[in-house]
């Protein structure tokens, strides 16, 4: 029915239930997974003329994102391996993590994201999290939201 999936993920409790539901569900539709893991850009201090030495320099920053990354998105890649599926990863720098993660699903042809309702920005959001909104608004191919159910909650 998929076969290509985007399961995006943020490296939260949350996030990663959903990205291994996501594998799931992928696995039932033998589905290509691809994981994604959006980092923010890196910020120059702005009040200050010059760099303080222990502020990083950018290519320390994306350097330290791509291993966070990584670690992120590697329950995915063992979960898609496990079931038997194709896998790939993508890292993206984006103030907009929505856009991010639209324009990775667009540019690999992407036929369903695989999200979950809340991450990072926390449960306390009444409705969906904000990234998750913003998906739902920016993306014009189908977006499956998954609420997991977190062990011991």
């Amino acid at each position: 029915m998929f076969n290509k999936i985007l399961i995006p993920t943020d490296g939260s409790e949350t996030s990663l239930a959903a990205a291994l539901d996501g594998v799931a569900f992928a696995a039932d539709n033998n589905s290509e997974v691809i994981g994604i893991y959006v980092a923010p850009e890196y910020q120059y201090p702005v009040y200050i003329e010059i760099i303080p030495p222990t502020y990083p320099l950018e290519e320390e920053y994306q350097e330290l994102m791509k291993k966070i990354g990584i670690e992120y998105l590697k329950p995915i890649k063992e979960a898609a391996e496990k079931a038997g599926l194709k896998y790939s990863s993508h890292f993206a720098f984006s103030d907009s993590a929505a856009n991010a993660i639209v324009k990775v699903a667009e540019s690999q042809n992407c036929e369903l994201i695989f999200m979950g309702s809340h991450g990072r920005s926390g449960l306390g959001q009444l409705i969906l999290g904000s990234v998750t909104s913003k998906v739902l608004s920016l993306c014009k191919i189908p977006v499956l939201v998954d609420r997991p159910r977190l062990k011991n909650k």
